[in-house]
Parts: C-alpha cells; structure tokens; sequence
C-alpha cells in the first residue's frame, strides 16, 4: 500500500513537470508550492517506508529469562560493533518484493561483542535485494567488566580454551534467544509474507556457533528449514545432525586465523554421512571475517554462490 503511494505521488511530481507553450512559472506560484508539497510528502513517506522495513521487535516482554540480573547497560562502541546487550532483539529488513525465503542472521563476535552492521544489516540489505526477507538477531553477550577486561588478553595469547569457558553460560542464553527468534518469525510469518516452511538461519564465527546449535537443539516449531555458517566456531552446542531435511551451506577461509577451516570441513562430513544435503566452499585466502568486506577475492562472491544454492533448494 505504501509503495503504491509513494508510485503514485511520484507520478504526480513528474506530471506538474510538463510545461505548456508560453506559460512562465515563477518560483512562488501556486504550480511551485505544488510540487515543493508533493516533493516533501514524498520523503516523509519514503523515510516511513525505511522504518517499516526495519522493525525492531524484542523477543521477550520483559526481561530475558535467565538474565534478570543483569543489571549493566548495552554499548554502541561505534562502527558497527554492539557489547553487553541484554535485550534480545530481531530487527526484520523487509525487501519490497518478498520471495517467500527468509533468513534470521546471527552476527559473529566472540560472544564478547557483536558485529552488528558489517556481520549483520550489511547482510540483510543485501538479501533484500534478492527478494529474501531478512531478520538481524541481537543475542546475548558475556559481560565485559571496564575494571577487569580481559578478553583482549585472550585474543592476543589465542587462549581459546578460557575464552570458550567464560563464553559457554552465555551461548545457552544466545541459543535460546535464536531458538526464540525461530519460533516467532514461523509464527509471523504470514505477516512477511514468509513461507513457514522457507526459513533459514545463517551465522558467522561466533554465530556460527548459534546456527549451528540451532540445528542441532531446534524442536519442530523452531526448527530451520536451512542453515548457513561462515568460519564457524567450535564451541556448539549439541552434535546430532537432524534427521529431517536440513540443507547446510558451508564457507570458510583455508587461512583462517583461528583455523576455523577444519571444523567447516568436520561439518560438511557430518552432514554428507547423514545423507543431507550440503555444499561447501574453502576459498584459499580471505581471514576471518570476510563476509562483507572487499577484498579482490574470491570469497568476495561467497553470498552469490549462495544464493545460487538457495535457488537450488527453492527452485
């Protein structure tokens, strides 16, 4: 209805164009104030039609059960990047001709932050512009305490044993908050015009880990449809691959710093064992983290190849 709307306003804009023969407009005629009005109600329904593509819905009504103590507040760190938030939320990047897919997005982070723009609504955005609904998950994350930050430390020793440790409370939670985000976006999704039964969950490093534990702990009202992991993690939760029809799309780097390569490959044979279908792709260079990031490679291309399989998957 909107977008019917702004269409329509639009052709009245470009109809007070034409001029007739003769006829001088000045700039304080009824003619201009006309067209600086259908200008200006053009903008504001565009910027409203931007809002209602990215609605923000909490996943809980209150505080989120097995948190609520948390007593800190969530920070925007700048450039993308989120840490100790405390209240899930899906934000729903709604494309203007959906195509019935749609795909929750888990940002990778280490459990410590989130990498909110970059691993998340950069990915979403581009979804949209295949037709696929797209819905960006705020999870929970490890509390990073000012007088005691360790985590940096952890990084740089690669001491990924006590990262796991500290992180494992947390990504019950972070799982839970995803299994949630699955079970409302089925449930909504009439209201997207979604297919309930085209509802994929993808993740990266660290959300990786969730999309994975998704798959693995997912009850039929929560359970994905498909599920994509970017260099993903090794601290998932569960191990069982589903026994019902659970496509998986693999990507990772064969540099990736945290060498994160082989448990991708561990992943494509647990899924080729059980007979599900799966595609892999090890790209020779890339890092960690090249999702959304330009690099003159060819993992650059790794969200064509796919939504290449998803139209396998969908035809």
């Amino acid at each position: 209805m909107l977008t019917t709307c702004i269409f329509l306003i639009i052709i009245a804009f470009f109809s007070l164009g034409k001029r007739r023969p003769g006829v001088v407009r000045h700039s304080k005629s009824p003619y201009m104030k006309s067209k600086c009005f259908i200008l200006t109600v053009l903008v504001l329904l565009i910027a409203l039609a931007q809002l209602q593509a990215q609605q923000v819905i909490p996943l809980y009504p209150g505080k989120a059960p097995g948190s609520e103590n948390w007593t800190w507040k969530e920070q925007n760190l700048g450039g993308g990047y989120l840490r100790d938030i405390i209240d899930p939320t899906l934000t729903a990047f709604v494309p203007s001709n959906p195509n019935g897919i749609a795909v929750i997005i888990a940002p990778g982070g280490a459990f410590h932050y989130l990498v909110y723009d970059l691993e998340g609504t950069a990915v979403a955005k581009k979804l949209n512009e295949k037709g696929i609904t797209a819905f960006v998950l705020k999870y929970r994350l490890v509390h990073e305490d000012p007088a005691h930050p360790y985590y940096n430390k952890m990084m740089e020793t690669k001491n990924f044993k006590l990262l796991d440790s500290v992180s494992a409370p947390v990504i019950k939670l972070a799982l839970q908050d995803a299994l949630t985000a699955m079970k409302y976006v089925r449930q909504h999704a009439a209201e997207y015009k979604i297919n309930s039964n085209k509802i994929g969950f993808m993740g990266s490093s660290a959300g990786g880990t969730i999309a994975m534990s998704v798959a693995y702990n997912a009850l039929e009202e929560s359970r994905p449809n498909f599920v994509s992991v970017l260099y993903c993690a090794n601290d998932i939760i569960g191990s069982k691959v589903p026994s019902v029809r659970t496509p998986i799309f693999i990507a990772c780097a064969s540099d990736d710093e945290y060498g994160f390569a082989s448990n991708s490959v561990k992943i494509y044979s647990k899924w080729l064992e059980a007979n599900q279908p799966v595609e892999l792709h090890i790209y020779d260079r890339g890092g960690h983290g090249f999702i959304m990031k330009k690099q003159n490679l060819p993992c650059d291309a790794w969200l064509e190849r796919f939504t290449d399989w998803l139209s396998i998957q969908y035809p």
